[in-house]
């Protein structure tokens, strides 16, 4: 091929080097090479210390991410620990009756519960509302007429949920109307 002929070819510079002339002296001076070898050296250099600190970045974050797993619960658990103070208090109180007995642990419910709607736990509410899969565990089938087909008759166990999250699905007793 000519010359002329091979700067009118289009060279694909993704994939290819043009081609070169045989007679072309391309090696380049002493001085050019020790510079590019400098600079070869200098970057390596950059590319092992950026290594390094993302290397150190990423411990660190891992690090971070399990104290913070490590100590999500303290604000819960400080909430936490008035109730098992009164019933610490609770369990030391001699010669009490029962209806002190029971105002007392009705006290310590209510401050529990109290507690948990600060932390965003809800109760989920079962009683007379339509059987949903997605928040009622079904224990037992029951017919009768009394109830609307598929609506809960009592709960046997109370469900909660965390915002939108169920933690724990309500146990319940459902009606089935013998009419299918």
């Amino acid at each position: 091929m000519a010359k002329e002929e091979m700067q009118d070819t289009p060279v694909d510079v993704e994939h290819e080097l043009p081609p070169g002339d045989a007679n072309d002296d391309t090696t380049c001076a002493p001085s050019e090479v020790e510079k590019l070898k400098s600079e070869n050296a200098l970057y390596l250099d950059r590319l092992a210390r950026l290594q390094a600190e993302f290397e150190n970045f990423r411990k660190r974050s891992q690090r971070e991410q399990q104290e913070f797993r490590d100590y999500a619960l303290t604000d819960t658990l400080r909430q936490l620990l008035p109730i098992l103070d009164s019933l610490d208090r609770a369990a030391k109180v001699e010669g009490v009756s029962s209806e002190d007995l029971r105002s007392g642990v009705e006290l310590i419910d209510r401050q529990f519960h109290d507690v948990l709607a600060r932390l965003g736990v809800e109760p989920i509410v079962a009683q007379g509302q339509p059987f949903d899969p997605n928040l009622h565990q079904a224990i037992q089938t029951v017919e009768t007429s009394e109830v609307p087909d598929n609506h809960v008759i009592d709960e046997l166990q109370r469900g909660y949920r965390l915002r939108d999250r169920v933690l724990r699905a309500a146990m319940v007793r459902v009606a089935q109307n013998g009419n299918k």
